[in-house]
């Protein structure tokens, strides 16, 4: 295991916030303000372009309050860049969004804020870099749930110097209440979500967004780096689509329509992303991020414009009982046509967007993807004696067991609420890039809580790029979850491996991030374990390093040795 440096006392020192300096707090009192004061959420920076950038606050008020702002390039403040001065109040949850434009490409900045005499903590930020760049670090982050345990990931990328910007993929919150998943965990170690019942109002959202920002790990990382982010389900409801979501009841809940308008309100509020633009909803929510002529990554939306509802194996597991039943229901239902993820509207921006790398001749295409694409089904369990055969003598008491034996008899997708239940829309996707001269993609993954290392390859065998797979901030893998035991989910993830021809490798035994560098001619991709998320740290441990080779045919990973390193 590897500690991650942290900054030399006479470091920390200087980069205390305005507020500990003028205030004449000692380090203890600066801590207990920073949890009771007027900044008690911590400050965020994201969305950037080569000029401007997102900065954001929350202030705890009970009536409408004037926040100051600026930005400098220097921890001084001395020559602030630009400043101003705006009112929040309950109408925007006393939350704090400025768009700091007419920056330098590429630069670097600090900011802050102050309001009712109290000054926020420091945090800093970037542009993206306009012309040449030969080198980018990149944090990939997804699913952190509060009631599962402390955001050590996000303490660990807070003082990872190899990391620019962070992309968050989705479920940056659980709407589920304090009895729901996860609450024995969460008593344990004193994360009870709040507000206890589920979250469907505007209010519920609002004061689930407020407790992940208490984590010291979130407001370390958002303080210190540029957030990129897309959103998955739980952000609204479990498994969403179009018309509704598998977590709504109508009956008790209300109208879906409403409650997830209220979700995005609260969200749009709580991030630091830049408001809908001219003609467009909340619900279209997609990026494109170009980085200088390296890079440029396109995030996805799959949620709320275009989803079909997704199909649901507990309607089928009765009616499916042979292998010509599964691919019936894999032709005529999992891969219908027409069965939509992304709609049209961003189809036309994603094409753009590789076009237009492509004729620049930028190396990198990146996709920040909500949910896995690569094609895994699930191998026969009970024929590697992995799980009791289900009708045998020995049959296990726990039910995912028998579903998984039910999938792996019938060679089905394990996942049918991700790419894997959109098989059309998969190879749409495909052609898509294909046809824009992008056949390299490197997909970066949350949604599933596992780690992946993942070789594409299209209906046809052509390839298709790769996938890089996150594992929970704190969120559990599904095996152990489930309960099968750490040994038994250990064998389960070699089991899908070995199984699936896309998968080179997968861990559910971990949470943490992935942390990638791009150079020009090269990347590299390290999957960091941060053991122990029932307590507070920053530790990180090592568990494989995945080396990016570019070829004629396209992108493909290879494990890296110890001592590979990218260069320029």
């Amino acid at each position: 295991m590897t500690e991650l440096t942290a900054p030399s006392r006479r470091e920390a020192i200087s980069g205390l916030s305005a507020a500990t300096l003028a205030l004449g707090l000692s380090t203890a009192e600066a801590a207990r303000a920073a949890s009771q004061g007027v900044f008690r959420h911590g400050v965020a920076s994201g969305d950037p372009d080569a000029s401007s950038l997102v900065l954001w606050t929350r202030v705890t008020a009970t009536a409408p309050v004037e926040v100051e702002w600026e930005i400098a390039a220097d921890e001084s403040f001395s020559r602030p860049l630009r400043r101003g001065r705006l009112r929040t109040g309950p109408e925007r949850d006393f939350t704090v969004k400025v768009l700091a434009n007419g920056l330098e490409a590429g630069g670097r900045y600090v900011y802050r804020f102050r309001a009712l005499g109290e000054t926020s903590p420091v945090g800093r930020t970037q542009t993206l870099p306009r012309g040449r760049l030969d080198r980018l670090g990149l944090a990939l982050v997804s699913c952190s749930n509060y009631a599962f345990g402390y955001f050590n990931a996000y303490a660990a990328i807070a003082v990872d110097a190899a990391v620019d910007v962070v992309l968050h993929t989705g479920d940056y919150i659980y709407e589920y209440a304090a009895d729901g998943w996860g609450s024995e965990t969460a008593r344990t170690l004193g994360r009870v979500h709040e507000p206890a019942g589920e979250i469907v109002t505007l209010s519920d959202y609002r004061t689930r967004h407020a407790q992940y920002k208490t984590d010291a790990g979130s407001k370390a990382m958002l303080a210190a780096k540029p957030l990129l982010c897309c959103w998955d389900d739980h952000e609204s409801a479990n498994n969403p689509w179009t018309g509704g979501a598998e977590n709504h009841q109508p009956a008790t809940e209300g109208d879906w329509a409403a409650r997830r308008e209220a979700a995005l309100q609260a969200y749009y509020e709580w991030m630091p992303i830049r408001d809908s633009a001219p003609g467009r909803t909340r619900a279209q929510f997609w990026r494109s991020y170009v980085f200088g002529d390296l890079a440029t990554l396109c995030t996805l939306e799959t949620r709320h414009t275009a989803r079909a509802l997704q199909v649901d194996y507990s309607d089928w597991r009765d009616k499916v009982k042979r292998r010509e039943d599964a691919e019936a229901l894999e032709r005529e239902t999992i891969g219908a046509p027409g069965r939509r993820l992304i709609g049209p509207d961003q189809e036309a921006d994603l094409s753009a967007a590789w076009r237009a790398s492509v004729a620049a001749g930028q190396p990198w295409r990146l996709v920040g993807n909500p949910m896995p694409i690569a094609r895994t089904r699930v191998p026969d369990v009970v024929a590697l004696g992995l799980v009791p055969d289900p009708s045998g003598p020995s049959a296990s008491a726990n039910p995912a067991a028998a579903v998984l034996a039910w999938k792996g008899r019938l060679n089905l997708p394990f996942y049918p609420d991700t790419w894997d239940g959109y098989a059309w829309a998969r190879e749409r996707f495909y052609a898509s890039a294909r046809e824009a001269g992008a056949t390299d993609l490197v997909f970066l993954t949350g949604d599933s809580h596992s780690f992946w290392a993942n070789q594409l390859a299209d209906g046809e065998g052509r390839p298709a790029g790769i996938e890089i797979g996150t594992a929970g901030v704190s969120s559990p893998g599904d095996f152990v979850e489930s309960g099968f035991g750490v040994a038994t989910a250990g064998r389960l993830d070699q089991a899908f491996a070995d199984h699936n021809p896309e998968v080179l490798w997968t861990d559910n035994l971990h949470q943490g991030y992935v942390r990638l560098e791009l150079s020009r001619t090269a990347g590299l991709a390290t999957y960091l374990a941060t053991p122990g998320v029932d307590r507070p740290g920053r530790v990180v441990q090592v568990l494989r390093r995945c080396r990016i080779d570019r070829r004629s045919s396209g992108l493909f990973l290879q494990q890296a040795k110890a001592w590979d390193r990218i260069g320029a």
